[in-house]
């Protein structure tokens, strides 16, 4: 049996595919997968999850390319298919797998329930084909099974959350580098919860207007002539201004000031632990940070801004939309004798709503 954890992103949302940084934390839930091998070349399919729970599905081993498999099928169909592509399982010896899955990781709240699955499915056909499968290459692998066989144009943030994630640690990472460099976030030391708030309202990036997001974005940065975004500082973003479109424009100034927000996070996260004006600080870049998704990369609603909005009423020293967005969750950065308050602030304006907190955790792993 193999584990591979959801995440949060705490703050930089949307970066990852312009190169930029990002600050997620994997948590406290996980999708585990128990796996045995076979030896006639099929994958048999079996989830315990509410949404997917059903039949058997089979996938033949042979011919399997993108496109072949629809539904939550494809996320582990597609790790085989990228595992197969990249060497680590032998087309001529691997016969195939049965994989049982059961999940803790909310489906479609944006805490990457999708990248659980990848990584998790990752180690369990590596290790029964007795291929090794360090940390980097699984992420790499379970991104490319997302990008090239699912479809979704995704960055390598939620893989290289799962594969990386450290206890009671934030990940800042550099998506250009690939470096990957833990912060301590020890939030109970600090008497501090974080607060996932799902607003139940499921997404679905690959048919949302992510993919648009990402071409306006790609767009910008040639017509620009930086190789992504990334490259842009605030001071770029009056040229951006005179040379795109307006619409455009606000989506570059929302990648460009959200590296700048991460950065700063990061710097208060290194001069010790959140308390006092550092405390303070890092709620207002939490709560800028979803304005300028909410405004400039339009991405939030009203369901998302109706909880972060409840949760700063009830006391939340920030809060933002965490993931992809167009639904989905937020999170509220909180003193942990505040949290009831700032949960039942969230339940008066989002009955539905499921709220729990977050806790800092370790990365994919082999459970037995």
């Amino acid at each position: 049996m193999w584990a591979a954890p959801g995440r949060v992103n705490v703050i930089g949302e949307h970066t990852d595919y312009n190169q930029g940084f990002a600050a997620p934390m994997a948590i406290d839930r996980y999708t585990a997968v128990a796996a045995a091998p076979r030896s006639d070349g099929l994958l048999r399919l079996l989830s315990g999850a509410g949404a997917f729970r059903g039949p058997v599905a089979e996938v033949p081993l042979h011919g399997l390319s993108p496109g072949r498999t629809r539904g939550w099928v494809s996320y582990p169909a597609g790790v085989a298919w990228a595992l197969l592509e990249g060497g680590v399982l032998d087309r001529g010896s691997f016969g195939g797998a049965d994989l049982a899955f059961a999940s803790a990781v909310p489906v479609g709240a944006g805490l990457s329930s999708s990248a659980a699955i990848e990584c998790a499915t990752g180690l369990a056909l590596a290790a029964l084909a007795g291929a090794d499968l360090p940390p980097a290459m699984l992420a790499r692998l379970a991104q490319r099974a997302e990008n090239a066989y699912v479809g979704v144009p995704s960055g390598p943030l939620d893989q290289l959350t799962a594969a990386f994630g450290v206890a009671g640690a934030v990940l800042f990472i550099d998506t250009r580098s690939g470096a990957v460099t833990p912060y301590p976030f020890d939030l109970p030391a600090a008497g501090l919860t974080l607060l996932v708030l799902d607003t139940k309202v499921h997404h679905d990036l690959g048919a949302s207007g992510y993919p648009d997001r990402r071409a306006a974005c790609e767009r910008a940065a040639r017509t620009l002539g930086v190789p992504a975004l990334r490259d842009l500082t605030v001071a770029d973003l009056c040229r951006a201004e005179r040379e795109l479109d307006e619409q455009t424009a606000r989506r570059v100034r929302h990648v460009v000031t959200e590296d700048e927000r991460v950065l700063k996070f990061v710097s208060l996260l290194a001069a010790g632990d959140l308390s006092g004006l550092r405390l303070r600080a890092a709620g207002e870049l939490l709560t800028a940070s979803h304005l300028s998704l909410r405004d400039d990369y339009e991405v939030s609603s009203p369901e998302l801004d109706a909880v972060v909005a409840a949760a700063l009423r009830g006391g939340a020293y920030g809060a933002r939309m965490t993931g992809g967005g167009f639904g989905g969750s937020a999170i509220a950065l909180t003193a942990t004798d505040q949290a009831d308050e700032v949960a039942q602030a969230v339940l008066a304006a989002l009955p539905g709503a499921d709220i729990f907190p977050a806790v800092p955790a370790g990365s994919a792993y082999r459970v037995c």
